[in-house]
């Protein structure tokens, strides 16, 4: 493949404290637009980061019409490793702020469905992404959506000693037991992260904007309740457990009335499926096979075709 850069468009994190840049080029053999993630590599010190190694090796393994397609990979003159990607105009994060699109119950049920269906592909072969929010849930010219930005991900632990970073997933998006410091999780962290997006379609602004890392679980509490042990097990072994002041104050867990007052547009099959994903304990949090088989999505009115779904002219 030949390809030549048009225009610089961003900067993107790849792993811990390290970034790409992001191109606009086209493919000179059939002129077709496509994305150039730029990874720097004079960056590094000890040769290729291991984040950038991961996310090439996932992005080869894995082939889904609702996860970012990694069409060539080529190193240029100065040595910078280059990901040509298939080039998506635009994003979750910006049609949701665009308040001159207006969504209907079908459109939130056909993203909620896509990203799924991409996070689903994503755990059945054992990656974890570990930084789902909507500005890296990317949208096709003809609406399909597609998970995108494998920067933080990771092939899953299944070995409990293995200690992993609970820096990962943007805050707002970041599941509590991250925020207690988890070093050991599952796909239920990326669970987490779809609920927050879902609330966030519904309400049209993030579900729970905390500015630090302790405001974040102060609000999570506040929104959704503080939870006890026996509501989830095994939470007092958290190295933040005991250094939160977020437990100090027992907030009751929000009644089905008080969720269906501030989601006021959600049905009642919309709720249980958001309730299941922003489940405190990750033990009891829905499965992405689980959310997939929600009688929400079978339920009328039926997912909007792709096509069909709002979009910026």
């Amino acid at each position: 493949m030949s390809v030549v850069a048009l225009k610089y468009t961003k900067e993107k994190k790849v792993g811990e404290g390290t970034y790409a840049e992001v191109f606009v080029g086209h493919n000179k053999d059939d002129e077709s637009l496509i994305a150039v993630k730029m990874i720097k590599v004079d960056k590094f010190i000890d040769g290729l980061d291991m984040s950038a190694i991961r996310e090439v090796k996932f992005l080869q393994e894995m082939h889904h019409p609702n996860v970012v397609g990694l069409l060539d990979v080529f190193v240029s003159e100065e040595g910078n490793l280059n990901l040509v990607l298939e080039f998506l105009p635009s994003d979750l994060e910006v049609i949701i702020k665009d308040k001159s699109l207006v969504f209907s119950e079908a459109d939130v049920k056909s993203w909620l469905l896509m990203i799924l269906r991409g996070v689903h592909h994503c755990h059945r072969n054992f990656i974890l992404h570990r930084d789902l929010k909507p500005s890296n849930l990317l949208i096709a010219p003809d609406g399909q959506l597609k998970v995108a930005d494998f920067g933080l991900g990771r092939s899953m632990s299944f070995l409990p000693y293995e200690k992993m970073t609970p820096t990962v997933v943007t805050r707002w998006y970041r599941a509590p037991e991250l925020l207690l410091g988890a070093r050991h999780y599952t796909g239920a962290i990326d669970i987490w992260a779809i609920g927050m997006i879902f609330a966030e379609m519904m309400l049209r602004v993030p579900y729970l904007a905390g500015q630090s890392d302790h405001e974040q679980l102060d609000i999570t509490f506040k929104a959704l309740g503080t939870p006890s042990p026996q509501q989830w097990p095994k939470m007092e072994y958290l190295p933040g457990y005991n250094k939160s002041t977020a437990f100090k104050i027992r907030h009751p867990a929000p009644t089905r009335q008080q969720m269906q007052a501030l989601f006021s547009a959600a049905s009642d099959k919309a709720l249980t499926l958001l309730c299941s994903m922003i489940c405190m304990d990750p033990l009891k949090r829905a499965t992405t096979a689980q959310a997939l088989m929600s009688p929400y999505f079978s339920d009328t009115p039926l997912p909007s075709k792709p096509n069909d779904l709002p979009k910026r002219h």
